[in-house]
């Protein structure tokens, strides 16, 4: 979807080790208001956790997302899930919002998302959803980097995954034809119940395969990686706490297109 390296996603996984994911998701969800009888898009849906809340305060939704083993999980769940790449959207003004958490960092390019966003949106229609922001795991991507340049493994020069600051996804929403109700940045520390190994397997894993390494490899470099975080982001009792940042936001269309009204003025 974007210029991140691959990442498989495995429902199962996903499930034991980042139930924390949707489970923090309820304050966005409840900046949504999904009331009943609107027509929702929830991008990334996943395994369709908040997309079936979502359905569940009756509202008709649909969720997307670009991975099939994701998609079919949502799907089992009772979800109406499609199978969709976010930089591709192709709804013509279909929904009365669009929602998404946890997972625009991970397609990239903005503004071709905030467009099509756009397009999918009837007037007045809003756009709501939780990120990564800038200096999201910032410790852990750090210590991913050195661990696999150190080993002398493939490392990307710049950051793959997308972790604006605040005022620069405003403008990526202001410039898509956005108004902008609220863009915060949002400091959240957050446990790890399974622990930091568990954690990068199931969210860098990809990383770590595209950086090159074997698979006979792979659980030395993790626990390397895991020994370079423990004194900063482990207590003296072994539990963990990654240093997520995230952007929340609040945004919507007006209500008619400016060319709409410039139309009736005629």
């Amino acid at each position: 979807m974007s210029a991140t390296p691959r990442h498989d996603w495995d429902p199962a996984l996903y499930a034991a080790h980042a139930a924390f994911v949707p489970a923090l998701g309820g304050a966005v969800l409840d900046l949504l208001a999904p009331r009943a009888g609107e027509h929702i898009l929830d991008i990334g849906c996943g395994d369709g956790v908040l997309t079936a809340r979502i359905a569940a305060a009756g509202a008709s939704v649909v969720g997307i997302d670009a991975d099939a083993a994701m998609v079919a999980a949502a799907m089992a769940r009772g979800v109406d899930a499609r199978q969709r790449d976010a930089l591709s959207l192709d709804f013509g003004g279909a929904f009365d919002a669009v929602f998404s958490n946890a997972a625009l960092h991970w397609v990239g390019a903005p503004a071709v998302v905030t467009a099509g966003v756009a397009r999918a949106l009837k007037p007045g229609g809003r756009y709501v959803g939780e990120f990564g922001g800038h200096g999201n795991i910032a410790a852990i991507r750090v210590a991913v980097r050195a661990v696999l340049a150190t080993r002398g493994y493939r490392v990307e020069p710049m950051e793959t995954s997308y972790y604006p600051t605040a005022e620069a996804f405003r403008n990526v929403l202001e410039n898509g034809g956005f108004r902008v109700d609220m863009c915060e940045i949002i400091p959240r520390p957050t446990p790890l119940p399974t622990g930091m190994t568990a954690w990068l397997n199931t969210f860098r894993g990809g990383f770590i395969e595209s950086a090159g390494v074997p698979a006979d490899k792979r659980a030395q470099v993790i626990e390397d990686i895991r020994a370079m975080l423990r004194p900063v982001l482990a207590d003296e009792a072994g539990n963990w706490i990654a240093d997520y940042v995230r952007i929340r936001f609040h945004a919507h269309l007006p209500p008619a297109r400016d060319s709409e009204r410039a139309s009736t003025k005629e």
